[in-house]
């Protein structure tokens, strides 16, 4: 895709409404220069500047794309066959926003996606410019690094989705994940349904890297292992706490909240906190380990909480449904599209009752 191209998506998605002509724009050529920025696995291993820890990480990473295809029956397409250094430490910045005095998140529509809980930047200084935008609505804001995302498989015709910098060197259990998720936003879809789409990529992520690591390495196995505990502690807490929350808001019109709500929402933020630092006292090691999950503390508020759900919520039902298909990923991604045809209340109320059965 060439600018002038770029230009006349922009130009006609103008027509709905000038003043996401800008976003639309960002949009378009930060995905044309992450696109332009990536060369075929090959090259890079052929390339005697390539340092050998890279092409060690891209080997392995080919080995992990074989198995998506070969045993998760994840699309064989050009997708991550290619790889790509940004120079900078995340592929894009989520902005989510809340109300103050609850967990639903603000949407914002686009033609092909649908409504989702997020807008995605190429650049974090214009993320941040948003956020202060939505703080000044008296949203609740949360700003976050994103290392991938998926263009759905549209983007195949070009070179498919590329490897990148900003997360080739991760742990081989989270490599493994992180490409198998990616993959199975390429397989379902269900348009405006974030929390659908999320939930059901994180359940293949986690059932797949279950299947590689059952072949992999002694040393792969305890590593993840390590890992995959301390953000399962961690995962508990916070949706221990988004339980919480939700109970506090109830079900009442958030825009009265009354001093009670506003002292219960204090003081379950504040025992957050306090149950975080028990967690990390029982890490041990070093405390610089943990800055990822401070900063997420330090920063938690109903748009943090709010979007982490739609990664969690659904899981255990998606995950009763694979076991209900036999274990078979062709089965099971056959069951994921028929609930994805159906409205979106009775595709949740089908998954929750998977799991609580």
């Amino acid at each position: 895709m060439g600018l002038a191209a770029v230009a006349a998506v922009a130009a006609t998605l103008c027509l709905t409404g000038c003043s996401t002509a800008g976003y639309y724009w960002q949009s378009a050529t930060g995905h044309l220069r992450l696109m332009s920025a990536a060369r075929p696995i090959a090259d890079w291993l052929d390339d005697s500047a390539s340092p050998e820890r890279l092409k060690a990480r891209l080997a392995l990473s080919q080995r992990i794309r074989s198995f998506a295809v070969t045993e998760l029956k994840l699309p064989d397409n050009p997708s991550y066959r290619r790889y790509a250094d940004l120079h900078r430490n995340a592929a894009v910045w989520n902005v989510v926003a809340a109300p103050e005095y609850s967990l639903k998140l603000k949407t914002w529509c686009f033609p092909v996606t649908g409504c989702v809980g997020y807008h995605g930047y190429f650049d974090e200084k214009r993320a941040q410019a948003e956020a202060q935008q939505l703080k000044a609505q008296g949203l609740e804001v949360s700003v976050y690094p994103v290392p991938a995302y998926s263009t759905l498989g549209w983007m195949n015709w070009a070179g498919g989705d590329p490897l990148l910098n900003t997360f080739i060197n991760y742990p081989e259990g989270e490599l493994a994940r992180l490409i198998f998720h990616e993959l199975a936003h390429q397989v379902v879809y269900a348009s405006g349904d974030t929390t659908f789409n999320e939930s059901f990529a994180t359940a293949v992520e986690r059932l797949g890297s279950a299947a590689w690591l059952a072949q992999a390495s002694h040393a792969a196995r305890t590593e993840y292992a390590d890992f995959d505990g301390r953000r399962n502690q961690f995962r508990a807490l916070t949706q221990a706490t988004r339980r919480r929350l939700a109970a506090v808001y109830g079900e009442g019109p958030a825009a009265w909240p009354s001093k009670a709500m506003a002292a219960d929402k204090r003081a379950t933020l504040e025992e957050f906190r306090l149950e975080y630092a028990r967690l990390k006292a029982s890490w041990g090691g070093d405390p610089a380990r943990w800055r990822g999950y401070d900063r997420w503390v330090e920063q938690a508020n109903n748009a943090a909480f709010g979007a982490q759900g739609a990664y969690d919520d659904l899981v255990p039902g998606f995950e009763a449904l694979f076991r209900r298909e036999g274990s078979n990923w062709k089965q099971f991604y056959d069951a994921v599209k028929r609930l994805a045809a159906l409205p979106t209340e009775q595709r949740h109320a089908t998954l929750k009752e998977m799991a609580g059965a």
